[in-house]
């Protein structure tokens, strides 16, 4: 017999789904501002986002879930207590349109909110929730769920990398005379999140956009060991391939227990650019299951 959940999981659009972990959990969307027109990330595709990239003379701007959004996730489930795992908050201002919604919702009568700041974002939020959604399938206590999904953050790594510049410089994440030089140099970041401040930080170099593949799995096996076993959920941009480069280099040396792709989602193609390839990787099987 299947217990019954104790509380629901919602979590915001900083989230990326792979369809062999449990995702399929309320969203707080994220938008993406074009000047005055406004997509919320559940009314417009990657493929249309890239080709309003390339072809809108204004840049857009990426917007937080509003408390309003954060209310509507949080009452979805239907379920008295809620567990709402949020992008980390030293890289988005979601967790605080979260914390105003469970605090809106108390005062209403409504459902009792957890709130869960993952200290992370994209695959790596994912392996989050997927914690999260096994705790709460298999009838145990949020505080279980979070104990699951601490242990899952501490041993994940999330890294990125993208072919230009440019799209960081437009959206005023790094300086122009930073931009500049990269892309003189033609240098590609690769980009991690640090694990105690919850923000981006540089990894490594690469004076080509292959290379910093390359570069980009020799950071996982430098951080795991060679022979250690992965699981690996892989992030592209409109190159499927790039992650399939990505996987065949980690095999050659990890074996892969797990692995899935997806295309990254709309708002984080905005700071990305159409071209990027990223991955969370994690040692084994999951910590339950040890």
């Amino acid at each position: 017999m299947t217990p019954t959940p104790r509380f629901g999981v919602v979590t915001d659009g900083g989230l990326d789904v792979y369809p062999t972990l449990h995702g399929d959990v309320p969203v707080a969307p994220f938008a993406v501002n074009f000047g005055s027109t406004t997509y919320r990330m559940t009314e417009i595709t990657r493929e249309e986002l890239y080709r309003q990239l390339q072809t809108n003379p204004t840049h857009p701007t990426s917007a937080q879930p509003t408390p309003q959004d954060w209310m509507t996730a949080m009452q979805a489930p239907g379920t008295p207590d809620v567990l709402a795992v949020t992008t980390s908050a030293a890289l988005s201002g979601s967790h605080n349109s979260a914390d105003q919604a469970r605090q809106l919702l108390q005062d209403q009568g409504g459902p009792q909110v957890t709130l869960h700041d993952s200290g992370t974002l994209s695959a790596a939020l994912a392996f989050q929730v997927h914690a999260a959604v096994t705790a709460a399938e298999r009838g145990l206590s949020t505080e279980q769920a979070r104990e699951w999904m601490r242990a899952v953050h501490a041993e994940t790594e999330l890294y990125f990398t993208i072919e230009t510049l440019e799209y960081l410089r437009r959206g005023g994440r790094i300086g122009r005379v930073q931009a500049a030089v990269g892309g003189l140099l033609n240098l590609k970041p690769v980009v991690t999140v640090d694990k105690a401040a919850g923000t981006y930080t540089n990894a490594a170099r690469a004076r080509s956009y292959r290379g910093a593949i390359q570069a980009l799995t020799e950071q996982v096996t430098r951080r795991f060991g060679e022979g250690t076993p992965l699981r690996v959920g892989l992030l592209f941009g409109n190159h499927p391939e790039d992650a399939d480069t990505a996987l065949a280099q980690l095999t050659a040396r990890h074996p892969i227990v797990w692995s899935d792709r997806a295309g990254v989602n709309p708002v984080l193609s905005v700071h990305v650019g159409p071209r990027a390839l990223g991955l969370a990787a994690a040692p084994g099987a999951w910590p339950w299951e040890r």
